[in-house]
């Protein structure tokens, strides 16, 4: 009886383990979802945060799908919120269009 028990604890926290954790962000690929002036914070992290580690690439060097891997893989790096990193991507992602 213990071992079952054992053993179905262990199957549910493997379980959780392996499933996508809902805070993890991911910034969305359609059309900006921040406004203007969210948008212009986002330049402004992308410079100083982005900028104090390595030489910023241009936003037009990716493509949008691109950016999410990028965005997804260094916003834990400069410690962004959600809502910085949404800001950041939407920021990018309209900067690459002009």
């Amino acid at each position: 009886m213990k071992k079952c028990i054992a053993t179905a604890l262990l199957t549910a926290v493997l379980l959780t383990s392996c499933t996508p954790k809902t805070s993890t962000p991911t910034a969305a690929t359609g059309p900006a979802t921040s406004t203007a002036e969210q948008i212009a914070q986002g330049k402004t992290i992308f410079e100083n945060s982005c900028g104090r580690c390595h030489k910023l690439p241009d936003p037009a060097s990716h493509t949008s799908v691109q950016w999410v891997g990028i965005m997804n893989s260094m916003a834990p790096k400069a410690r962004l919120t959600d809502e910085q990193h949404q800001w950041v991507y939407d920021y990018i992602v309209s900067a690459g269009k002009k």
